[in-house]
């Protein structure tokens, strides 16, 4: 049963079966939720793999997961909402779709040492203008989400 807001105030799984029983989970309950674990803790894989991999994006992996989890495990969803480095960006695309100024200019800067290391690289003209379509698209969208606001 989806309920209201949980304490960092987004929404979250109670775990509660269809027959109103709370923390029942048995049979296909038991198996879809272990395959929200599983893809939660995929997501949260790329998305650490992506802190120090430019062309991986961190927060769209993490907002994955926090939705895995969220329907999954009250446990694993309030470590990651509660999370120093993951928690705020994904508190802030809930709460308010917005990003944050610092990622923003982060994921330019990406974009841009990426665009820079293909073109050394002797990509082909198709490539790179492909890439920089997709990139342009990609920051497009980033510049335009509401800042996050400060506190």
């Amino acid at each position: 049963m989806w309920e209201g807001v949980d304490q960092v105030g987004v929404g979250c799984w109670t775990g509660v079966a269809g027959d109103g029983a709370a923390g029942l989970w048995t049979g296909e309950m038991a198996f879809v939720r272990m395959v929200w674990v599983m893809a939660g803790f995929v997501a949260v894989g790329l998305g650490a793999a992506g802190v120090v991999l430019p062309l991986l994006p961190t927060t769209p992996f993490m907002l994955v997961a926090a939705f895995c989890f969220a329907r999954s495990s009250p446990r694993l969803h309030r470590w990651l909402m509660e999370h120093r480095l993951f928690g705020p960006a994904i508190v802030n695309w809930r709460r308010h779709g917005a990003i944050d100024r610092r990622s923003k200019i982060l994921a330019s800067g990406f974009c841009a040492v990426a665009l820079f290391l293909s073109s050394v690289a002797g990509l082909s003209m198709a490539v790179l203008t492909v890439q920089f379509i997709i990139l342009a698209c990609v920051m497009l969208f980033i510049w335009t989400r509401p800042d996050a606001p400060d506190g």
